[in-house]
């Protein structure tokens, strides 16, 4: 079988099962499953295939059809100038997030020796994203999830990061090393009740731990202000991930809590993304 038949026949069996990217998501699945980038497809695809590697595209093509996240399958994910790994478990990096990268190298643009530190670091692609970018910026990482905690560590070690990172299991009310010029999160804050509506690639796929934000969205957010107060250094910086319509709620539990609210950043749909305020 030729790679161009291949992809054809793997077109028709992701639209059939509704796979809305079904054209790019078959070409990164052969990608893959040749061990060859998209470009070598591009310019072979006259090319006969093994055996071995129809069998791995086939299989490939058969768990995207049910709607598992092509990211999971290929074991990556690219975000901001990196490819991370990734894996079942461990919430896949949005593209909307890479906001917070850009915020923060703004915020730090002129500064030198900051200790920063994610609650909820996932698969690190936060955190590690920004230490690349700054050199003599030192990162600590917490999380609920020994998945999380594993992952992030091979990233930072493929990255490496591993001699400028700290990273830990453990819940972030029990979380107590260090204080920290700047914190970061983007926790879970979705509606309990509103994640049976998710895209089934996501409720069915990524972590429900990594979403659910409690019956009103809130209750990790919470934890994170309330932990961030007693972690941060005066004049430190919090920038915080929310959800679309918590901007209020959100900005009033920061002022409580002694922070000073220096702008709200909208994500690329419009929407009220995250926050940046000042630990006065």
């Amino acid at each position: 079988m030729r790679i161009q038949t291949a992809i054809e026949d793997g077109e028709r069996i992701l639209k059939k099962n509704n796979i809305k990217t079904f054209r790019i998501d078959a070409e990164i699945l052969m990608s893959t499953s040749i061990k060859k980038d998209r470009k070598y497809i591009f310019l072979n695809l006259n090319n006969k295939l093994c055996e071995e590697s129809i069998k791995i595209f086939k299989k490939n093509i058969q768990k995207r059809s049910t709607g598992k996240p092509i990211a999971y399958i290929v074991g990556e994910k690219d975000f901001w100038k990196y490819s991370f790994k990734v894996r079942e478990g461990v919430l896949i990096p949005r593209p909307d997030t890479e906001l917070l990268i850009e915020e923060v190298l703004k915020l730090t643009k002129n500064k030198s020796n900051l200790n920063l530190l994610e609650i909820g670091i996932g698969s690190g692609c936060i955190l590690l994203s920004i230490l690349k970018e700054k050199k003599n910026f030192y990162g600590t990482g917490v999380d609920l999830s020994k998945k999380c905690v594993e992952l992030s560590k091979i990233n930072a070690f493929n990255l490496g990061l591993r001699n400028r990172v700290k990273i830990f299991e453990s819940d972030i009310d029990n979380f107590n090393h260090g204080k920290y010029d700047l914190i970061i999160s983007n926790p879970p804050y979705i509606n309990k009740i509103k994640l049976k509506y998710l895209e089934k690639d996501v409720k069915n796929f990524e972590p429900i731990l990594a979403l659910n934000g409690g019956l009103d969205g809130m209750s990790v957010i919470r934890k994170v202000i309330n932990k961030s107060s007693e972690l941060i250094k005066k004049n430190g910086i919090l920038v915080l991930e929310i959800a679309f319509n918590q901007k209020n709620k959100v900005v009033k539990l920061l002022e409580q809590k002694g922070f000073y609210i220096n702008k709200v950043l909208k994500d690329l749909a419009n929407n009220d993304r995250c926050i940046i305020c000042t630990k006065r």
